[in-house]
């Protein structure tokens, strides 16, 4: 299938080479958990809704069918197809009554979290749903260090405004201080939700 942007530029899915050490790595599912950190949300999602203890999923990203082959009656397959816009953030779901959305991001950086990962149209989306008092935040990787931590937006949002005039990435030292760093489990194997108990806990104040 075909998926073009708005601007027409054809979406080409990244080729990985199949290699041994691939194959091999896909015969050991455990193993590779934890190499996502979309697989690892989306698994700690199951497990949260399995438990009743959340509802969260990821956002579908909507397109616009414009091509389609039907080979037979019982079957359709897609061959063209566009991104109808920009998507906002990664995640939304109702966790004790409240309305939880946020963003996923990974970095190879070792030192800092560079800013340019997030977009405009996400961050003007972060503001509307505090706005309306949602909690909203972000989860970040630093895959080469395997650390992750959970930024608030309103920290998220003081660091890109002051990006115009000072430095365009997260230092390290910063997210030790503002975020809540998160350590892998088994299920969920991310427990973000620990930590939105402790912003829960602070809206209650």
């Amino acid at each position: 299938m075909v998926v073009n942007y708005p601007n027409g530029k054809q979406y080409t899915k990244p080729v990985v080479a199949k290699t041994q050490q691939n194959r091999q790595r896909k015969k050991n599912v455990f193993s590779n958990r934890g190499m996502s950190l979309e697989d690892d949300i989306n698994d700690s999602n199951i497990t949260y809704l399995i438990q009743e203890r959340a509802v969260i999923h990821k956002k579908p990203t909507p397109i616009q069918i414009v091509n389609v082959d039907y080979p037979k009656r019982s079957a359709a397959v897609i061959k063209e197809a566009y991104f109808k816009q920009a998507s906002t953030t990664d995640y939304n779901g109702v966790y004790k009554g409240f309305y939880l959305d946020f963003e996923a991001k990974e970095t190879k950086n070792k030192q800092s979290f560079p800013l340019k990962n997030f977009h405009q149209h996400q961050i003007t989306h972060m503001r509307q749903c505090l706005r309306h008092e949602g909690i909203c935040f972000v989860i970040l990787k630093f895959s080469s260090l395997n650390r992750l931590f959970l930024l608030e937006a309103c920290h998220l949002l003081d660091f890109w405004d002051k990006q115009a005039h000072g430095r365009k990435s997260i230092p390290l030292t910063e997210l030790e201080k503002k975020a809540y760093e998160m350590y892998y489990g088994f299920s969920p194997r991310i427990p973000y939700l620990d930590v939105v108990d402790q912003i829960i806990e602070k809206f209650r104040m």
